[in-house]
């Protein structure tokens, strides 16, 4: 004989109070009497009630799911956004829901677009210039973006790609480098923020940039791309690449090709993913604390959700890691 499942009504009646009573404490939305509270704590576990979620999305208006797109799960520095914004969403109660739209920008709209029917909030990443962004805020769901805004007022979390970019320069200056290269990824607004990083060090010191545009921030394409950089008249002393999955793919080809790293050229990249620290040479590299920016930015979204005052924008840090994969010319 199948048990029948207690219900709120159930509850109510055993501790002598409303459902409202129960829901509400369940809920956390409303405070009672410590007895109150005691008497419905117990009926509750002597009954074994579980509250259904699904009704409590309907009576509430809350899911106690989140959404988090990102632009290329396989890429670690995404893969560890995702992992610091999940522990903090575990930590308050809610499910993470994950969106990949797999760099391409056609997909972003339609994928967002059903994403925000599931969740409370979003935490969104895009290759959307922002002026084609305002469908966006007319979604009417809380939001938080990954990068710099400077029209619409959504909340929302950067790291300092243009500082990032100084520092690695400026370190490569300073090891005696003379023809500096970029490999960058000008689908990216980031890109333009790293190269500015770049050619302000540069230009401070009297020097130009040569840049190469790749198609994809991956691994394939900085192998893709390596014979042209490599094989001209004169190839640079020192490349920067726009992450470290394209400066690892860069490394492998210019070492299939004969040359040898870093006395023939400095690498350097950004994102810290892991795999950097076990290349041969292990990748210098500009760590944009990933982690911190999926902590900071879930935070940001739950402080939205729950209409706690959250600041506009925040920045994070980067920290320049040195490793063998650039040397000393002087």
């Amino acid at each position: 004989m199948k048990k029948n499942v207690p219900t709120i009504r159930d509850v109510a009646a055993a501790a002598g109070v409303s459902t409202a009573t129960v829901s509400k404490f369940m809920n956390g939305t409303q405070r009672f009497s410590p007895a109150v509270e005691a008497k419905v704590s117990k009926v509750i576990a002597e009954l074994g009630y579980k509250s259904n979620p699904l009704a409590q999305s309907m009576i509430t208006g809350r899911t106690r799911t989140v959404g988090l797109s990102v632009l290329d799960v396989s890429n670690p520095h995404f893969t560890s956004i995702v992992k610091g914004a999940n522990r903090v969403a575990l930590q308050h109660g809610y499910t993470l829901l994950l969106v990949d739209t797999e760099e391409n920008p056609g997909r972003e709209r339609p994928l967002l677009e059903a994403l925000s029917r599931r969740v409370d909030g979003m935490i969104v990443f895009s290759r959307m210039q922002e002026k084609e962004m305002d469908w966006m805020v007319e979604l009417d769901k809380p939001l938080v973006f990954f990068g710099s805004l400077n029209r619409l007022s959504i909340p929302h979390v950067a790291s300092d790609d243009h500082r990032g970019a100084y520092m690695v320069t400026r370190h490569l200056v300073t090891l005696g480098h003379k023809r500096i290269a970029y490999l960058g990824f000008s689908k990216s607004r980031r890109d333009e923020e790293r190269m500015g990083g770049i050619k302000e060090c540069l230009a401070a010191h009297g020097m130009s940039l040569q840049v190469y545009d790749g198609s994809a921030p991956s691994a394939l394409e900085g192998e893709r791309i390596c014979s042209s950089i490599m094989l001209g008249s004169e190839h640079p002393d020192a490349l920067i690449c726009y992450n470290d999955l394209m400066a690892l793919g860069f490394m492998k080809a210019a070492q299939i090709l004969g040359f040898k790293l870093p006395a023939d050229i400095s690498v350097a990249g950004f994102d810290n993913i892991q795999f950097g620290n076990y290349t041969s040479p292990p990748l210098t590299t500009v760590d944009l604390q990933s982690e911190r920016m999926g902590i900071a930015a879930m935070e940001k979204l739950l402080d939205t959700i729950e209409s706690k005052p959250t600041a506009p924008f925040t920045m994070i840090e980067p920290q320049l890691i040195l490793r063998s994969s650039t040397i000393n010319r002087n």
